[in-house]
């Protein structure tokens, strides 16, 4: 189901955040996912990090994409 991209995806490990769940949260579907997931492996650097990690304390703080 990853296609070409499993290479990428498999090299991530689980972690409390990510890319995808900044910019669509709960709104994507599993091949959304794998494309985020993607991207982020291949453009990967400690700025990228450091904005998903500022980008998620706003959305949970104002709640978007929550259930």
């Amino acid at each position: 189901m990853y296609g070409e991209g499993f290479s990428h995806y498999s090299r991530i490990l689980p972690d409390v955040t990510g890319l995808r769940q900044v910019p669509v949260r709960n709104r994507s579907g599993f091949i959304e996912r794998a494309v985020w997931d993607e991207y982020y492996v291949r453009n990967w650097s400690i700025w990228l990090d450091l904005y998903i990690l500022a980008r998620t304390v706003w959305v949970v703080l104002r709640r978007e994409g929550a259930y």
